[in-house]
């Protein structure tokens, strides 16, 4: 009787969706993520131990943390005149963007493959969602990008830049088409800037419709979940509205703080990370066909690439087996960039499960 009545009252695109599905990792070299494989020193996680331990937990959080919002501006170089609005990593700001646009008829645009939550999103909001294929290498098919954009009249864009799960930057001239091109609103969703070479937060100030959205996860503070969206103050100042009161918890606010106060420490790891993605990406072109990635993955593609994945797993090394997400990624896999000797051990089970 529950059952039937649970399928008689939720929305039937949520009865066909599956749950973001996160996989059991206790024991394995866990390369599936896209983390920051690096410890911080210990002066750093002593001071941020310090502070935690003095953080009044009782309390409420700051709702509107001003002074970390400085430190962000500050580290993340958001132009004058425009001001950042803070999430639970970027996914309630994606969820807030569509709840904001979704009037009857609106449509979210996104291409595809590409981060998963867009498509989702929209579908919990009841928005309309159109995806438009990538060309076979990945890059943007700008003619169908346009095309669409004509078409649908697309209240909400979204480009990841880099794109995930590709790693690949997009055409930078054909992104500022889009952005020209669009009715709406357009978010370059940078969580990756700290491994890319260009980045859309400077352009902030020449286009009336763009956001960027970044989120910290990647830059070591995945377990914080703090994301942010930077743009001019009366996009911020509209879609503050929708954000739900102490979305940004007190532990989260102050470790945040601090590791602000040494941004050139994760800026340090990441350029790290980037020398063990060129090192990496060169073992790996031995045993597979290997995309550029300006993120801290790579993707690549091989044959029996779910067997490949399986025996990975059961040597203890846990990757992303994107076979089955999209016809265009079939038989490909991705890897994040781990610390020196994890990738080793992962080139050396691959070479065992490819034999």
């Amino acid at each position: 009787m529950s059952s039937a009545l649970v399928h008689n009252l939720i929305r039937p695109e949520l009865l066909a969706l599956h749950a973001y599905h996160v996989p059991e990792s206790s024991g394995m070299i866990k390369l599936d993520a896209m983390e920051n494989p690096y410890h911080l020193p210990q002066f750093l996680r002593d001071e941020i131990a310090s502070v935690l331990s003095g953080s009044e937990i009782n309390r409420y959080p700051d709702p509107d943390p001003f002074a970390l919002k400085e430190k962000i501006r500050k580290a993340e170089a958001v132009p004058e005149g425009c001001d950042v609005l803070l999430g639970n990593g970027s996914d309630e700001l994606i969820q807030m963007l569509a709840m904001a646009l979704n009037k009857p008829g609106s449509v979210l645009l996104s291409v595809e493959p590409s981060f998963v939550m867009y498509r989702m999103i929209a579908t919990f909001v009841g928005m309309r969602y159109v995806g438009v294929q990538l060309m076979p290498d990945f890059s943007l098919d700008i003619e169908a990008m346009l095309a669409a954009i004509e078409r649908d009249r697309p209240a909400l864009v979204f480009l990841a830049y880099p794109n995930n799960p590709t790693g690949n930057l997009f055409s930078a001239e054909d992104v500022r088409r889009i952005i020209d091109a669009s009715p709406g609103l357009v978010v370059i969703d940078e969580a990756y800037y700290a491994f890319a070479s260009d980045s859309f937060m400077k352009h902030l100030v020449d286009y009336p419709n763009l956001l960027v959205m970044r989120t910290f996860s990647k830059l070591g503070m995945a377990g914080l979940r703090l994301g942010f969206l930077a743009g001019r103050s009366e996009w911020i100042e509209e879609l503050e509205k929708l954000r739900l009161p102490y979305n940004v918890g007190v532990l989260p606010q102050r470790a945040a703080g601090l590791l602000l106060d040494h941004h050139g420490i994760l800026l340090q790891q990441a350029d790290q990370i980037k020398k063990d993605r060129a090192i990496l990406h060169r073992e790996l072109q031995a045993l597979a066909e290997v995309y550029p990635s300006e993120a801290n993955f790579l993707l690549f593609r091989m044959e029996n690439a779910t067997a490949v994945f399986d025996r990975l797993k059961a040597r203890g090394m846990l990757i992303k087996n994107l076979s089955n997400a999209h016809a265009m990624l079939k038989d490909c896999l991705r890897v994040t960039v781990g610390t020196p000797l994890e990738c080793q051990k992962f080139i050396e089970a691959l070479q065992e499960s490819v034999a």
